[in-house]
């Protein structure tokens, strides 16, 4: 009996939806089962926002989904600060690129998205799984599935959580993403509404005794303590959404894919796959990076070849697995290294800071990594 599905998707999030698309320009047919985008309100706007970068942008432009720049803030500038004057700074004129990343609206992107898929015909969005030839789980990295699949998903928490929000500024933020590292926490200011905004999104990693106090603050001190930590680079800061708080940990599943006892062909992406500390922004383009090798790897394929056959399932579970693995360390390395307060670890690092700004070919090198270029 013939599947209904070359492919069904578990998970609507903006990965989910990005790879139904590839895949439905290949004539392959696609269940999605997905919940409707988020709709933000007038009275609670959405505090999320992602940096993606170059090898994102241009994978949501080929399926027509890249937000316009009034929601899709080009960083031009980003400054990142020690907590003993160490100090690196990038320049997209430098590196001779149009933008080091962009700041998008998530609730925007998933629209654009959301739209992309309702008038795709080779797309059905389910709102249950139904029999494929192969099962892609993007459920986020809650995902149950995952765990009636019997995966592992190695965990290690962070002993801090982000805390995230929108503030109004009294200086433009002029296109430039900001980063400060001070007593074992990470404070980022992320720009947005195009070039000449004064809104920033922030996620602030904070030490887990702090949190509590942070999210019942009064919009006064909470909005005085950032601004002492920014040391008032954009003047008066004003909140104008709700405070949120999440736990931080880095994850990876003990396998990509694999067949159920009855011979279902699986493959893991996004979230459910894996998590980074958010301190470099790379989580979406992570997850966006499957969604884009899973596609290549199927368009690529002998025509004989079966879009659940496991050496293909191999390709695509190695080749992520590798670029996953690379950054992760990366991340951790870095949240490591500038949790401490030993006095020695922050001359350290403060003087490691001062010097890879001095590097010339090592910080071009290292940016456009970041940049997916």
């Amino acid at each position: 009996m013939k599947n209904h599905f070359d492919i069904c998707i578990w998970g609507g999030g903006i990965v989910g939806h990005t790879l139904a698309l590839l895949l439905a320009r290949e004539r392959l047919s696609v269940g999605l089962v997905a919940n409707p985008p988020v709709q933000p309100t007038t009275n609670r706007p959405d505090v999320r926002a992602y940096a993606l970068n170059a090898k994102s942008k241009a994978l949501l432009e080929s399926v027509r989904c890249w937000p316009d720049a009034q929601h899709a803030t080009a960083v031009t500038q980003m400054r990142v600060l020690g907590d003993d004057g160490g100090e690196v700074n990038f320049c997209a004129d430098e590196l001779k690129v149009s933008a080091l990343t962009w700041i998008v609206d998530v609730p925007l992107l998933e629209a654009r998205l959301a739209e992309a898929v309702r008038f795709q015909p080779q797309i059905e969005v389910l709102d249950s799984p139904r029999p494929a030839s192969l099962t892609v789980i993007s459920e986020g990295k809650g995902s149950r599935t995952r765990e009636e699949l019997g995966v592992e998903f190695d965990v290690a928490r962070y002993p801090q959580r982000a805390i995230a929000t929108r503030l109004t500024t009294e200086q433009p933020h002029g296109q430039t993403a900001r980063q400060w590292f001070t007593e074992g926490e990470i404070l980022a200011f992320l720009p947005l509404d195009g070039e000449q905004g004064h809104t920033v999104g922030i996620v602030w990693s904070v030490k887990e005794n702090r949190v509590d106090d942070l999210m019942t603050a009064s919009e006064e001190d909470f909005c005085a303590e950032l601004a002492q930590v920014s040391q008032h680079c954009l003047g008066e800061l004003k909140l104008s959404s709700e405070r949120v708080a999440w736990p931080l940990q880095a994850a990876q599943a003990s396998r990509w894919m694999g067949t159920t006892p009855e011979g279902q062909a699986w493959a893991l992406a996004g979230d459910a796959a894996h998590a980074v500390h958010p301190l470099a922004g790379q989580g979406l383009n992570l997850g966006l990076g499957d969604a884009a090798e899973l596609a290549r790897i199927l368009q690529g394929k002998a025509y004989w070849r079966p879009v659940n056959d496991h050496k293909l399932l191999r390709q695509y579970e190695r080749a992520r697995r590798a670029e996953v693995n690379a950054t992760a360390l990366a991340m951790d390395g870095l949240q490591q290294l500038f949790f401490t307060n030993n006095p020695t670890w922050q001359a350290l690092r403060n003087w490691g800071m001062n010097g890879f700004e001095r590097s010339g070919l090592a910080k071009q090198w290292a940016a456009r990594y970041a940049m997916g270029l």
